[in-house]
């Protein structure tokens, strides 16, 4: 199996591959645990993402 990107969720800081991975972790983790929103944790990527919304999103800094 190859990961292709990593996410973490931000309920829990678990960490999952993307949905470009065989595994679709990070997808897998919010279907068992209804945790809404991960981020991307590449290097020089900043957004996140909410399942329960489908929308990308950046938080200002």
């Amino acid at each position: 199996m190859q990961w292709v990107h990593l996410r973490m969720c931000q309920s829990c800081g678990h960490i999952g591959c993307c949905d470009n991975s065989e595994g679709k972790h990070a997808t897998a983790h919010n279907a068992e645990t209804d945790h809404p929103v991960i981020r991307s944790v590449e290097p020089g990527e900043d957004w996140s993402w909410c399942y329960q919304d489908q929308l990308m999103f950046r938080i200002a800094r």
